[in-house]
């Protein structure tokens, strides 16, 4: 039995970016500044570029890609969509499983579609260095390589369990040009402040992101790029759906649930975005967020404003939350470690139209175990949430006989993930639940809005 690999040309990689906002039930909530009114365009301009601000606040349904990005987004996109008849085949399922394979990109996951846009915007804007953070170093790779592209200095901020756990993202990164500095860190406020309180921190996405901020907005020749939760993030990661649309479209078919990893939710938003107005339109599909349950900002979280890093530097948004001086256990899904979530999500989340659940870390490695036998691909731990869930999935349809379509992002490949998995195979994982009590006191110091 071979798999089915389904492909797009060049001339079909998308000229427009999908902008979900004129088609959710409701206007989205507005990011607040420390006065609790909406946040101009004038306070974000100390971070961002021009035309990053103007697409996280336009309401034009699709954004052009400029022909500079998409030049480069030829060499890798379209990205390829496989059916994986051999899983289906090792599962004994009458479902029919598809995933759309974003571990092709040089930089190996799907976070360059966004790294080089905000490079090529950043460039345009005349900026010549970058501050950013990374979790399991994905987002840190893509930037350091969009960096070398333009011409732009990268600075990341990684979370230290990451830094550890996974040297040779790190090595990526300085092979590309990205200076890598282990967060918390002594050379920033917020870093400092953290290493005073806990001197053994080791880290969060959202501590990173406070030391981020914290250099970019103190140095005019230097900009922030984040690479998950903001509105241009997700925009700029809709090529995923859309070509995934199209693929499918080639062979007829059209998924009954799609299912994504879950951090800040630029997997989410990217895939499933693209999918929404056809719900919208009355079409039966499920699009369902899967996170770990280390880390259940969606399904245990608070829907409120809130600060998306520790330090409390970035504009409030609302978004289901765990509270933003949230510490989460060492994972080895670094990039799912996050206390927030992306609001466009948070807010469909909470009106019905997404779905989520939470898989425990076990789970997650064992279904990445069983589709790499299945597949050949090694997937990294983020995209193994997604694995886990399809899997499930399908054998409810062995149990239930029903010939699902099941659609998942594989958004990355683990190759830089061995010592992980050199854990799981020796037995020295384990899961965690997140206490309750943990939780409720990390929620009791929401900001008052």
């Amino acid at each position: 039995m071979t798999d089915h690999k389904i492909l797009l040309s060049e001339a079909e990689i998308p000229t427009h970016w999908y902008n979900v906002i004129p088609d959710m039930p409701n206007p989205p909530a507005p990011y607040l500044g420390p006065d609790g009114q909406p946040v101009t365009p004038e306070a974000l301009s100390a971070i961002f570029p021009p035309a990053i601000i103007e697409q996280e606040m336009t309401q034009e349904r699709w954004i052009k890609i400029p022909d500079p990005v998409r030049e480069i987004l030829r060499q890798w996109r379209p990205a390829p969509m496989f059916r994986a008849l051999q899983l289906e085949k090792m599962l004994g399922t009458p479902a029919k499983i598809y995933y759309k394979y974003e571990g092709v990109s040089a930089a190996g996951s799907h976070k360059l579609n966004s790294a080089v846009a905000q490079a090529y915007y950043n460039q345009q804007a005349g900026i010549k260095r970058l501050t950013t953070e990374t979790g399991a170093g994905q987002w840190g790779s893509s930037l350091s390589l969009a960096g070398s592209m333009f011409g732009i200095d990268v600075r990341v901020y990684m979370v230290k369990v990451s830094y550890e756990q996974k040297p040779f993202r790190r090595s990526m990164m300085e092979t590309w040009g990205g200076e890598v500095i282990p967060s918390p860190s002594p050379f920033t406020d917020a870093g400092r402040a953290v290493l005073e309180a806990d001197p053994d921190n080791r880290g969060s996405l959202g501590t990173a992101i406070s030391e981020a901020v914290e250099e970019a907005a103190s140095r005019s020749d230097t900009n922030y790029a984040l690479g998950s939760v903001l509105n241009h993030v997700l925009l700029h990661q809709t090529v995923i759906g859309l070509e995934s649309k199209a693929q499918l479209a080639k062979v007829g078919d059209y998924p009954d649930v799609i299912f994504a990893p879950c951090g800040g939710g630029s997997n989410v938003g990217g895939m499933m975005f693209p999918f929404l107005a056809d719900k919208a339109a009355g079409k039966d599909i499920r699009l369902v967020a899967v996170e770990p349950t280390s880390c259940p900002t969606l399904t245990k979280g608070h829907y409120a404003y809130d600060f998306g890093d520790v330090a409390g530097l970035t504009p409030l948004m609302k978004m289901f939350t765990l509270g933003h001086n949230f510490m989460p256990p060492g994972i080895h899904a670094g990039g799912l470690r996050y206390h927030g979530d992306s609001a466009l999500v948070s807010q469909l989340y909470h009106e019905g139209v997404l779905e989520a659940i939470a898989v425990p870390q076990l789970a997650t490695f064992e279904a990445g175990v069983l589709f790499s036998r299945a597949q050949g691909i090694i997937p990294a731990p983020e995209a193994c949430h997604a694995i886990r869930a399809a899997i499930d999935e399908a054998l409810r349809c062995k149990e239930t006989g029903e010939a699902k379509t099941i659609l998942f992002t594989l958004s990355g490949h683990g190759h830089f993930d061995m010592a992980s998995y050199d854990q799981y195979l020796a037995g020295k994982l384990e899961d965690y639940e997140y206490p309750d009590d943990a939780l409720a006191e990390a929620l009791k110091q929401l900001p008052k809005v």
